[in-house]
């Protein structure tokens, strides 16, 4: 059984956008930054936890307390807090959802931050800094930190920075629900980033892109989602394009099957095997899951095999 975290942590700020959707900033008591150069590397992620209430001589069997990855959406020039984007689990897989334990919390109270970020989800760690493709980001819901992380710390070392190789498509419910819109608006205004706001649920005053964020890869949707991206027509292939999807497994699955007709080549070995892709090729398609339950059911052999001749067609063109 879990024991309790040691809090080493401050909550320093928090902003409600929605009755389940908040963004948490956190400043823990030590980090071990590195002598040069910044501290982490955006698009990395920390683990964070909290104790729940624990009475005396109570029988219950949850653990004590909960933790878990979680993408940072602060730039490393920040260098003494951690800012977090977060959606209260509706459905929670687990019987002590940290979500759930977090949402009391005001600002001043204590948790579990162990500041030491990881994860290679970042530009260095897939395409590499070198590559001058435009880079794709898919983002589902809270699965647009890490984007924000990398946008945010170019401007931050330097306010003129060009963002045009960034495009970030950021998929919610409800406007609302666009966590960051107005800073990003302002990249795309200042800086050249390619923001596209997606909403799934619009109102009549909508008039941004209809739909979930991966919609953008739709096959049906090309030539909309070419122009919303700023691309010229069939611009949306591998050479000039290269894709990084955060968010749901849905989302991930999607976006990946939705370009398979434009020949992107996915980052998974099983994957990889499953749709019979070479290993000198290099992969372009790119993603963050925190769990190992696979995005595309592999034990599905009419999918695989449909998938496979979907992808293989557009290599041999």
């Amino acid at each position: 059984m879990a024991k309790l975290l040691d809090y080493n942590a401050t909550l320093v700020a928090r902003e409600d956008l929605e009755p389940t959707l908040s963004i948490f900033r956190l400043r823990p008591d030590v980090i071990e930054h590195k002598t040069e150069g910044p501290w982490f590397v955006p698009g990395q992620y920390v683990t964070i936890g909290i104790n729940r209430e624990v009475k005396e001589g109570e029988d219950d069997p949850r653990p004590h307390s909960v933790r878990r990855p979680m993408s940072i959406a602060s730039p490393p020039e920040d260098r003494d807090e951690l800012e977090f984007y977060i959606r209260k689990v509706g459905e929670p897989e687990s019987d002590l959802p940290l979500t759930h334990q977090m949402w009391p919390i005001k600002v001043g109270d204590r948790m579990y931050c162990r500041a030491v970020p990881t994860g290679h989800f970042t530009v260095e760690g897939t395409v590499g800094l070198e590559d001058t493709r435009l880079k794709l980001c898919i983002a589902a819901g809270t699965g647009l930190a890490p984007f924000v992380s990398i946008a945010r710390s170019r401007v931050r070392r330097d306010p003129k920075a060009r963002l045009d190789d960034l495009a970030i498509v950021h998929g919610a419910s409800y406007p609302t629900g666009l966590g960051y819109r107005a800073e990003l608006e302002r990249y795309a205004a200042e800086n050249g980033l390619r923001y596209v706001p997606a909403v799934s649920r619009p109102g009549e005053g909508w008039r941004g892109w209809r739909g979930r964020a991966e919609s953008i890869c739709e096959v049906a949707r090309r030539a909309e989602a070419e122009d919303a991206l700023g691309l010229r027509t069939g611009e949306l292939r591998p050479d000039k394009v290269a894709v990084l999807i955060c968010g749901l497994n849905g989302t991930i699955a999607n976006t990946i099957t939705g370009l398979l007709d434009r020949g992107f080549i996915p980052d998974n070995r099983k994957l990889r095997r499953g749709l019979e892709i070479e290993d000198d090729r290099p992969a372009t398609v790119f993603w963050e899951q925190y769990d190992n339950t696979p995005v595309i059911d592999l034990k599905d052999a009419a999918l695989v095999a449909e998938l496979r001749r979907t992808l293989h067609a557009a290599l041999a063109r």
